[in-house]
């Protein structure tokens, strides 16, 4: 590869060992489409002479193919957009992450994408944004997108953002323009709590006021992006916060060593220090730290070492170990900010993997007090979070972990949300506070427990779960097994979907909010009918994977049967027992699963029955041969 070349622009090629004495400033460029993202990280590269000459002969080809500057110009923004979806379009897709240095500071800027369909790429950028450059076009001005992304990055925690107003060639170069648009963002700013605005008239096309003064705008007087890039002080974790590490993993290369692996998150701790492991709450000292290139005394945020512990602890992945007399909070409930990624929208109820940090937890949104207009900060009703949106949300977990708010510390307050089916990350947030709520309640221990009423019962308790959609014979299939499981002297409960709703779930409509609650509240009483020693028959629609998921984790794996009553749509039509699918057909029902709303299929049932093509009679056996065949009954 050749080296740099010098002939293109002013300015000169940094040294490089004179880099690497600098500080390192990250930020992103951000805001909507078409704005100039990736051109004005491309005119940095350009004019800071950080281009080789087979990339500059690289550009110029893509430019003569892709480039939207017109003929003989080169596009800059094709330096970033390296995606060929992203040239042949014309806009960002994916996050690029740049590194460029200059005799002053090193940076990693992330060019993230304007449209709102990648605004989940956007927040993956910006969270290890130290500050943020928002460009707006300033024909178009401030848009939607220009707020959403102001208030991603304020609740991100950057707090230094430029607003650069660009194209202002494109509008002659004009200052009343610049200066209505920078005023409507200062007054919208504060509403989100930044603090640390400088606004910026430039021409990322042209090369005005990106590294140098531009004389088209000699009326203003402040720095270019460049000078203030390389000027803004940030301010750093300061070394005197509390220690947290979260465990990574458990290094145990032979018997006589036993230490746990991580990356100290803030603070500092040394040899001889108190701590203790969270969430279990245990104190021991340090006895030594060990690292790749030997042993240490003291360990600070961002190093990556192995601490090995006085005592001998039960500590393993996902635990926190901390400052024993300044210790993160420890709970199962917390308020959050969520911002939602996922094509499916947010579900109260509805069961999700949490991460936060190294641990991994059964989490899910216990209430969604309200999503945030981005345009107008207002605080508004809503049920489910769709894609792109923002809300407020009390969360809860299935087991304590050790969390911080995330204006205190970052690495202890942000977390991501996983969809337990398919794996993808589909939400991620910001903690604002712990919720303390039943601290008084604890579990009680009773002598009579689950063992000792099924061995009275002379049974295995277990779940029975009949899925399928409506007409598919759900019910009837499950009144013939339990006749059949109480002609045998077995002790039964039948949990039928009309039936609950006439009582524990009338207050339920049919939305995908209330379908889910529905399975939520079931699942709950089914798993106590467990406790009582029960074989429970659940016979309910249950069109969402993730929900019949989250009922069969609620009791053992061997308790749990998910039973799939197949029957296609046609048939199900055809048997129209309840006239439901005619009422459907007319338009007298929304929402009705198999037509207006999903239904999913199980992936791997327990048992398939198909209800389509054999008699209710002969199914019920197959139920009960399943049953003998576990050992659930004699």
């Amino acid at each position: 590869m050749a080296g740099p070349t010098r002939d293109h622009s002013a300015g000169g090629q940094p040294d490089l060992p004179r880099h690497t004495r600098t500080n390192l400033l990250r930020f992103i460029t951000c805001g909507s489409v078409d704005d100039g993202k990736s051109t004005l990280i491309g005119r940095l590269l350009y004019d800071c002479k950080l281009l080789f000459e087979d990339q500059l002969a690289s550009l110029e080809t893509d430019s003569r193919r892709f480039g939207t500057t017109g003929a003989g110009q080169l596009d800059l923004a094709l330096l970033v957009d390296g995606l060929a979806a992203e040239r042949e379009q014309g806009i960002t897709i994916d996050v690029a992450y740049r590194f460029f240095a200059t005799g002053r500071r090193r940076f990693i800027v992330a060019d993230t994408p304007g449209h709102e369909q990648y605004t989940r790429n956007m927040v993956t950028g910006a969270s290890t944004a130290q500050a943020a450059v928002l460009l707006v076009d300033a024909r178009k001005g401030l848009l939607t997108q220009t707020r959403r992304h102001s208030h991603i990055v304020s609740l991100l925690g950057v707090r230094h953002v430029v607003l650069a107003v660009n194209k202002m060639d494109a509008i002659g170069w004009d200052r009343a323009v610049f200066e209505r648009i920078t005023a409507a963002y200062r007054a919208f700013a504060r509403e989100l709590g930044l603090e640390h605005v400088t606004c910026i008239p430039l021409s990322a096309l042209t090369g005005d006021n990106v590294t140098s003064a531009s004389p088209a705008m000699a009326w203003y007087d402040g720095p270019s992006l460049l000078q203030y890039l390389e000027t803004v002080e940030i301010a750093f974790p300061a070394r005197s916060s509390a220690f947290r590490m979260p465990v990574q993993w458990v290094n145990r290369p032979h018997q006589d060593f036993r230490g746990f692996a991580g990356t100290v998150a803030s603070g500092c701790v040394q040899v001889g220090d108190p701590v203790a492991v969270l969430p279990g709450g245990r104190t021991t000292r340090i006895e030594q730290i060990v690292t790749m290139d030997g042993v240490l005394e003291v360990a600070n945020a961002g190093d990556a070492v192995t601490l090995v512990l006085s005592d001998d602890l039960d500590v393993s992945r996902g635990d926190v170990i901390a400052s024993a007399d300044d210790r993160p909070e420890v709970c199962d409930q917390f308020l959050a900010h969520v911002v939602w990624m996922g094509e499916q929208p947010l579900l109260p109820g509805r069961p999700y993997l949490l991460r936060l940090g190294t641990a991994s937890v059964g989490a899910q949104v216990t209430e969604l007090k309200y999503a945030v207009n981005v345009s107008t900060q207002e605080r508004v009703a809503a049920k489910c979070l769709a894609r792109n949106e923002v809300g407020v949300c009390n969360l809860a977990t299935d087991q304590p972990i050790a969390l911080e708010p995330y204006r205190t510390n970052q690495a202890m307050g942000s977390f991501i949300l996983i969809d337990r089916m398919s794996n993808a990350t589909v939400g991620c947030g910001m903690i604002e506070f712990a919720l303390r709520r039943a601290s008084n309640v604890h579990r009680q221990k009773m002598t009579v427990n689950k063992a000792a009423r099924a061995a009275a019962s002379g049974q295995k308790p277990c779940v029975l779960w009949f899925t399928g959609l409506s007409g598919a014979g759900k019910s009837t299939i499950a009144d013939l097994v339990e006749q059949e499981l109480h002609r045998r002297g077995c002790r039964t409960m039948s949990l039928d979907g009309d039936n609950v709703r006439n009582g524990l779930n009338k207050d339920l409509g049919f939305t995908d909010v209330d379908r889910v609650e529905n399975v939520r509240r079931v699942a709950e009483v089914a798993r106590l009918m467990v406790e009582a020693g029960l074989i429970v028959l659940v016979s309910l629609i249950s069109p969402f994977r993730s929900e019949r998921l989250m009922a069969r984790s609620l009791v053992e794996e061997d308790e749990f049967l998910e039973i799939f009553v197949d029957a296609p749509l046609a048939i199900c039509e055809a048997r129209d027992p309840k006239g439901l699918y005619r009422k459907t057909r007319a338009g007298l029902i929304p929402n009705f699963t198999g037509i207006g709303s999903p239904y999913e299929p199980p992936e791997h049932p327990d048992l398939v029955l198909a209800s389509g093509t054999e008699e209710p009679e002969r199914l019920t056996s197959h139920v009960i041969q399943a049953l003998a065949s576990r050992g659930i009954i004699p």
